[in-house]
């Protein structure tokens, strides 16, 4: 039988553009991953791996015209959008590189023996090493930043692990651009082909989870697609860590003294927020809990203005746009929920922005309004209108993990009047990000950054995005009683490599 074709389809029209690969074979996913871990040799020197990622930058910027213009025709998202995308890509990857540099990420600590602690501590000398070849899971709605060449890859190939990408089919055509551009900085490098390899198909998505060879992944997706992979990582005969993110409602909580103060301001921001890239952000804000009364009213009179003068858009693709539709359909049709501006199809090929509104009551208890707590992909959020406290702390409790969570206080509340500390409080718990007076959407690439939270957004305690995402693909050694001349150079005492450690509890620099 003839390999399964994958297209390249233009989401703006729904045809097909042109054939850009087969779906791989098990053969061919077992070739990936075996010329992927014999590529790992070529990582282990970290001038190497630091001068590969930087290469790997300056050849996608050198690429970027055509690059943008592919993803475009896949993904409709935008030229603008996309070279700001690619922009941010290419700094995550010379961040891994300052960061492979820099050697603290190994987290070195060396104890010389010490016979008069209780019990006695021998030679122990610790330090992390890569965990081998790590599948990653493409994102359909960043092409770049969650894709080929995106937080994992770079993040993966910054630990020391080769990878193996099953590409999105949302953006086959733009992966294997990526795929190539990528291949070509390594051979810079003497560093072979095969430490990125890149697969195409639904079942290579799953004989890739499960090969002998793969140590770890990473998954950015649905939740019905990220916990069937989560649990084939689990049921394998030797389970491998599986970092996914699923799916978050990141929800904002507007309390009465700042819907009053800034009710104007808040609505064309959450507006601004809940639309952006049509609504396919993974941090898009899609629960509004704001205030009954004429505060709450000035609110969604600002945020009726600015959703209606949005124009229609269209999604990733088509799948996404039948479901967006269905979706939005179904919740609008729950007892007591109106729609303001009504969300849907905008046209054939497009979908139109919109909210809904609903008495925060309703989502206190458990029931039919529970479909409102799920994430719906696209550009609409609920706003959950509360009559006092009791009630946003009712909805709260019934909140699944999230990547974000966030409040809108007034000024007052700000400086630590009322219950904006409280509030903070409240939220921490639900989330792995936590925002005062802002919007979630748009995630900066810091050292300080946290892009995971509680189940479903994660389904671990790490994060995606921001330098220590690199621990993600790492394990600790320790070595005991080991002669000096037998140890890794990063442990030995006179620390050749001169990097950061903790020697004999003193932290060194």
């Amino acid at each position: 039988m003839a390999a399964a074709p994958v297209w390249s389809v233009d989401p703006r029209t729904g045809k097909q553009r042109e054939q850009v690969a087969v779906e791989a074979t098990a053969q061919e996913v077992d070739a990936a991953v075996r010329a992927a871990h014999d590529a790992r040799g070529a990582l282990a020197d970290r001038a190497v791996r630091a001068a590969f990622l930087r290469t790997a930058a300056d050849e996608l910027e050198a690429a970027r015209d055509q690059l943008v213009e592919a993803a475009d025709a896949e993904t409709a998202l935008g030229p603008a959008r996309l070279t700001g995308e690619l922009a941010r890509t290419c700094y995550q990857l010379r961040a891994f590189a300052g960061i492979v540099e820099e050697g603290a990420f190994l987290d070195v600590v060396i104890n010389h023996p010490d016979d008069t602690a209780t019990p006695p501590v021998p030679d122990l000398r610790r330090y992390k090493i890569p965990l081998g070849v790590v599948a990653v899971y493409s994102a359909s709605n960043f092409p770049f930043a969650f894709s080929v060449a995106g937080g994992d890859t770079a993040s993966a190939l910054a630990a020391g692990c080769p990878v193996v990408v099953k590409a999105h089919p949302d953006h086959p055509g733009l992966s294997e651009l990526v795929a190539r551009v990528l291949r070509r900085a390594a051979a810079r490098h003497d560093i072979p082909d095969g430490v990125l390899g890149l697969v195409h198909g639904f079942d290579a998505g799953i004989e890739l989870i499960r090969h002998a060879q793969v140590s770890a992944a990473g998954f950015t997706g649905s939740v019905r697609g990220g916990r069937a992979l989560f649990d084939a990582a689990a049921a394998r005969p030797v389970p491998i860590p599986f970092h996914g993110e699923l799916g978050s409602l990141n929800p904002v909580v507007v309390t009465e003294a700042a819907a009053a103060e800034r009710g104007e301001a808040i609505g064309a921001g959450l507006a601004g927020s809940m639309t952006l890239g049509v609504g396919q952000f993974c941090v898009k804000p899609g629960l509004v809990l704001a205030p009954a009364g004429p505060a709450g009213d000035g609110l969604l009179k600002s945020l009726t203005e600015a959703v209606s003068d949005t124009d229609a858009g269209v999604l990733l693709d088509h799948r996404m746009r039948d479901n967006f539709v269905a979706g939005v359909a179904e919740r609008t049709g729950l007892p007591d929920v109106e729609s303001p501006v009504t969300p849907g199809a905008g046209g054939e090929h497009t979908v139109s922005a919109g909210f809904l509104t609903v008495p925060a009551s309703r989502l206190a208890q458990e029931g039919a309004h529970d479909l409102l707590l799920e994430e719906c992909f696209g550009p609409v959020t609920v706003v959950a209108r509360y009559e006092d406290d009791s009630e946003v702390r009712g909805v709260l409790a019934r909140l699944p993990g999230n990547l974000t969570a966030t409040v809108q206080l007034s000024a007052g509340e700000a400086a630590g009047e009322g219950r904006g500390a409280e509030l903070v409080r409240e939220l921490t718990p639900l989330a792995g990000r936590v925002l005062v007076n802002g919007w979630p959407t748009g995630v900066a690439v810091a050292p300080a950054q946290h892009h995971g939270g509680p189940y479903p957004a994660t389904t671990s305690t790490s994060t995606s995005v921001g330098g220590t995402a690199v621990e993600r693909w790492l394990r600790p050694v320790v070595y005991q009683t080991t002669p000096e001349a037998l140890l890794p150079a990063e442990l030995r005492d006179d620390n050749p490599l001169g990097l950061p450690r903790r020697f004999n509890g003193t932290l060194e620099r």
